[in-house]
């Protein structure tokens, strides 16, 4: 008899730190005493000032607003929520409000960084800045989504889905390593890296499949750490212990990812939107990785519940 995540969550042993959904962060969170600091980077709009204000009742984080004090007030008053919960740092303009957000975290004010109604591109600009922003010397940034998709036994983290279009082989080890950083932070000890590919086989056609073998042996040869992995897994036998069964493999990491490592920017971009759009009750979250701080990246049509999930996951990220 073959078993799916999709049919029994209670075959999979899940570790005693492991959070398995967003609620259980949200605890978590709460139950830590001290809050950290979010600034939110031209945080005018209603869904950030909604979702920022959840995070405040909720115990998530602390929040500074910087952006037009008026246009805050008339957020808060849309939603209903007292402008008092809020440090607001008054700034009337949309580039500079980002420029001051980040100089705010380089001078110690925050401990991480949202995006509110900003257009990413002013907000990526501000971070890479070399002189003024927030990404270390030969850094680089990423994107690493988290997804609780009721039909998995426990949080994905995805990577990447919307910063680097086409990694070469050192960019997908620092993608990985990047995944395996927020899971970690999100209390897996040891996270299952599953290296996506079209087929489960090594083919020369194939250069996904050559750099997904190559990943999985530098991670045996201790080159990359902290995780186990294996390369390439076609995405059913990475997430399915129903295929794994029917095809026979024998692997530490199919059917029981905890962090897929897409080929491309296309793969992950069209795998989260499917999940997003296709899959009911699932639930996202989104944050950049690689800069001195995590940074909540999400659409500004993003849901309230998929900012605030983001926030959540940011400030269990934060060093």
């Amino acid at each position: 008899m073959f078993f799916s995540p999709r049919l029994c969550r209670g075959l999979f042993v899940i570790g005693q730190n492991m959070f398995t959904n967003f609620e259980q962060i949200y605890a978590e969170l709460r139950g830590r005493g001290t809050r950290k600091r979010m600034v939110a980077a031209w945080g005018v709009d209603s869904h950030t000032v909604a979702a920022a204000g959840k995070a405040v009742e909720l115990g998530l984080a602390d929040v500074t607003l910087v952006g037009d004090e008026a246009m805050i007030a008339a957020a808060c008053k849309e939603e209903g929520i007292d402008i008092s919960r809020f440090t607001i740092v008054h700034n009337p303009s949309e580039l500079p409000s980002v420029a001051q957000a980040v100089q705010m975290i380089r001078d110690g004010e925050g401990d991480f960084l949202m995006k509110g109604l900003c257009s990413t591109d002013k907000f990526l600009r501000a971070i890479l800045n070399k002189e003024t922003g927030l990404l270390p010397p030969k850094g680089t940034l990423t994107h690493c989504t988290t997804l609780e998709i009721p039909c998995y036994h426990k949080l994905l983290f995805v990577g990447d889905v919307a910063v680097i279009p086409a990694p070469d082989l050192k960019q997908k080890q620092i993608i990985m390593e990047c995944l395996v950083k927020t899971a970690k932070a999100v209390g897996v000890e040891k996270p299952k890296v599953a290296i996506i590919a079209a087929t489960e086989q090594v083919l020369p056609s194939q250069p996904a499949s050559l750099e997904a073998a190559l990943l999985s042996k530098m991670v045996d040869r201790g080159q990359i750490k902290g995780c186990i992995a294996d390369g390439p897994l076609a995405l059913d036998v990475a997430i399915d212990m129903e295929s794994v069964q029917i095809k026979g493999l024998v692997s530490p990491v199919a059917g029981d990812a905890d962090c897929l490592l897409f080929p491309n920017i296309e793969s992950g971009n069209v795998f989260y939107k499917a999940n997003s759009k296709l899959v009911q009750g699932v639930r996202q979250a989104g944050i950049l990785v690689g800069a001195k701080v995590p940074c909540v990246l999400s659409s500004r049509a993003d849901s309230i519940d998929t900012k605030l999930n983001s926030i959540a996951i940011a400030a269990m990220s934060v060093k």
